[in-house]
């Protein structure tokens, strides 16, 4: 219905683009993508969101073998390089390549942001090895790709394992309020400051001599 039937994609009435060639997208895309409930998509939208699973894990694997046949792209990594590490050279050098080049789009703790025309990067607190390697290795949605060429699984496997230190660490300063930044921060001193400031008014206007008479 939007891919063809031979995966070579669906063009509208006015040639815009209905559902993308799976020629070469290759089985971990499509891991990713059905293995996630972003597809098949509930309706058309900017970005496919995350929802509940549609299909069992034998239909996913088969589903993606059929899309592997179609054309040479990405396998499903191997969970040799999805399994977080606790080693702590990896996980620092994970938090390296975190920081340079993913905390823009999906926040220094991982979770998530706004993009423009609506679109935005998914929180990865939660995210399992095995899907955070998928997204590095076919970029979906706004994405970058980091090919194997690229970014070795060995660093892919640093920023999982990095990933997960992070979900495992205890927040010393307190609430995080998320974890969204100066926003949310600001928005909670603001609206705690200024509602002590007229608690603590009242309760002086309330107690003062005048009040009492």
């Amino acid at each position: 219905t939007c891919h063809g039937l031979n995966g070579e994609g669906v063009l509208t009435d006015r040639g815009d683009n209905y559902g993308p060639a799976l020629v070469g997208v290759g089985a971990a895309a499509v891991d990713f993508q059905v293995g996630t409930g972003r597809m098949p998509l509930a309706q058309n939208s900017v970005q496919a969101p995350e929802k509940p699973v549609v299909y069992s894990p034998p239909e996913i694997e088969a589903l993606a073998a059929y899309v592997a046949s179609l054309g040479p792209g990405p396998a499903i990594p191997s969970e040799e390089y999805t399994t977080p590490s606790t080693d702590e050279e990896l996980i620092a050098l994970g938090g390296e390549f975190f920081r340079t080049n993913c905390t823009a789009c999906h926040n220094s703790v991982g979770a998530g942001g706004a993009l423009p025309d609506g679109r935005y990067a998914p929180s990865i607190e939660d995210v399992s090895g095995r899907y955070a390697y998928e997204a590095m290795l076919t970029g979906p949605g706004q994405m970058p790709v980091f090919s194997d060429d690229v970014m070795t699984p060995e660093d892919k496997l640093a920023v999982i394992s990095y990933i997960a230190s992070i979900r495992d660490e205890p927040d010393y300063g307190g609430n995080p309020l998320g974890g969204l930044g100066p926003v949310t921060e600001g928005a909670a001193a603001w609206i705690i400051g200024m509602g002590a400031l007229v608690v603590a008014s009242v309760w002086i206007g309330t107690q003062g001599v005048r009040a009492k008479k």
